[in-house]
């Protein structure tokens, strides 16, 4: 019994250095996380607080909390322009990652079931698509939306958002597609099931993690660009968020606190989405890393 007595106390001294070393090791990666947290939630915060504000109690004192809470300001930022460019950045963000994942999933799928002459070509040609940088191929695409007579129009918007995302898309969608066994698809079609049948019965449901990732990542791309909605797009009632918060500010003669809260307005649906959709996100990237 005493010898029993000394093993349970050793096992729970062992247990305690175990767990005390286990916790002093965490300590300077939480440090890292909390520093990390305060450095992206401090100027959300700020931007919270000081779109209840006045303008002049911005100036004045914009580190605390305000003295009065304007709720009107988000009523004024929304009646003055918000509304507008708020649905248009919906219309162009919903059509984008509706187009985005169906076609990337039609890809992906079709590269990852099917053989072809110049199948490992293309897959290649659509890694190339990511090292193109928007920036670089602003000119020609330009010339090219004006040529095809869709400049100062959705499309103008549409269509270079989907053009660049699918690359990222496809690649995504494949890995997930990759660990779907084949056996599964053949009991598919010896059940009577054509490819279609396949890929919207077994493929779409099976990796419902990935694809939502991609809509995600799809839909933050598209609702915060800015460089292609200020010079594709000149009409002000089909300007999206980024680009028509610039008017906005001219048109509010600076109303620091509007203006604000117009960007909390403008920011609210991706945070929205991202915590409805962070399960499903981080499930998707980790579905999405074991085959390549």
């Amino acid at each position: 019994m005493k010898r029993e007595a000394i093993d349970y106390q050793y096992r729970s001294n062992t247990r305690k250095q175990i767990k005390q070393t286990a916790i002093l090791g965490s300590v300077p990666l939480y440090t890292i996380l909390i520093i990390y947290f305060i450095i992206i939630a401090y100027p959300l915060f700020w931007m919270v607080i000081n779109s209840f504000k006045t303008t002049e109690e911005i100036f004045s004192n914009s580190w605390s909390l305000p003295q009065q809470w304007l709720f009107s300001n988000y009523i004024d930022a929304w009646n003055t322009g918000i509304s507008g460019y708020f649905f248009n950045s919906t219309f162009v963000t919903v059509t984008t990652c509706f187009l985005t994942v169906f076609l990337s999933a039609l890809g992906a799928y079709g590269l990852t079931r099917f053989d072809f002459k110049g199948k490992n070509f293309l897959l290649i040609f659509c890694m190339g698509g990511m090292m193109l940088s928007p920036q670089v191929s602003l000119v020609p695409l330009y010339k090219l939306i004006q040529a095809l007579g869709i400049h100062d129009t959705y499309l103008a918007l549409i269509l270079p958002y989907v053009a660049y995302r699918i690359p990222i898309t496809i690649l995504l969608v494949r890995a997930a597609f990759l660990e779907i066994p084949k056996e599964l698809e053949e009991s598919a079609f010896l059940d009577g099931c054509n490819t279609w049948k396949v890929f919207t019965k077994i493929f779409i449901p099976m990796n419902l993690p990935i694809l939502l990732t991609a809509v995600v990542l799809t839909a933050y791309f598209t609702w915060n660009e800015f460089m292609f909605a200020l010079i594709f797009v000149d009409t002000e009632a089909l300007k999206t968020i980024p680009a028509g918060l610039m008017q906005f500010r001219d048109a509010l003669q600076t109303n620091w606190g509007v203006l604000l809260a117009g960007l909390m307005i403008s920011a609210a649906p991706i945070i929205i989405l991202f915590i409805f959709m962070q399960k499903y996100f981080i499930r998707g990237l980790a579905s999405g890393s074991v085959k390549g």
